[in-house]
């Protein structure tokens, strides 16, 4: 059975920052710095993962947790992926809602106060709030090949997103929790929260140039994982069946 660490509900934060982590050493201290700085407003957690890096990124983390006590460390034996590694940091959170971010540092941290606060502002009207990267800052040949898999993705599953491949989300933890789960999951998350009928927000957030490591996808790797992941989708949305309002019979 796999293990995993719990929620302590006594503990519980307003927010939960959960980033995945491999092979960001050059990164991983400064991210947690930003993270803490722009959410110093905010009753928060830092949840960063660990997937298996195989540098010194854990040792980075351990150091970043000295300076930030309510940063988090969680650590996978063996490297099991962007998805996963989201996955186990949410399920390990402590808040009702959770906001991730890639751990290269592309995403700014500095977005997240916005996206947050849209989504308290619904008065629950939305279950999540999506980035949609401006001024993206990515070789041509990445931009282009995303532009044509996000028009492809949004014509199949109408799922209202421009950039779905944006790692800067806001979302209630136990929406999250209520899509089926598969690896790649992390790329469909607007289109699987509204199978579950709930409604999610787009907003403009920032983008910046990697300063630290490289990137772990190719556009080939991604583009043959993608094929197979979109038809899976598909094939959920097609059997999704909702029963609309749900109440409880005295």
């Amino acid at each position: 059975m796999e293990s995993r660490p719990s929620p302590t509900p006594a503990l519980s934060p307003a927010l939960s920052i959960v980033v995945p982590m491999y092979n960001e050493e050059g990164g991983a201290g400064v991210l947690a710095d930003e993270i803490a700085a722009a959410l110093k407003g905010v009753d928060h957690e830092i949840v960063m993962v660990d997937d298996a890096s195989t540098d010194e990124t854990l040792s980075a983390l351990k150091s970043a947790k000295r300076r930030h006590p309510q940063l988090r460390i969680l650590h996978h034996e063996k490297n099991a992926g962007q998805s996963r590694a989201l996955r186990t940091g949410i399920l390990a959170a402590r808040a009702p809602i959770i906001a991730t971010l890639d751990g290269d540092g592309q995403n700014d941290p500095a977005d997240i106060p916005a996206l947050y606060r849209r989504l308290l502002d619904s008065d629950g009207r939305l279950a999540m709030v999506a980035g949609e990267r401006l001024g993206r800052q990515d070789s041509a040949a990445k931009k282009t090949a995303s532009r044509a898999a996000n028009a492809i993705r949004r014509r199949l599953l109408k799922d209202g997103s421009a950039d779905t491949g944006c790692g800067l989300k806001v979302f209630r933890r136990e929406a999250f929790l209520a899509l089926p789960y598969f690896d790649h999951i992390h790329r469909y998350l607007p289109a699987l929260m509204a199978r579950e009928g709930y409604a999610v927000g787009f907003a403009p957030v920032s983008h910046r140039a990697r300063a630290h490591g490289a990137s772990k996808y190719t556009n080939i790797g991604r583009a043959l994982v993608a094929v197979r992941d979109l038809m899976g989708v598909m094939w959920l949305n097609a059997r999704a069946r909702r029963p609309g309002e749900i109440r409880e019979e005295d």
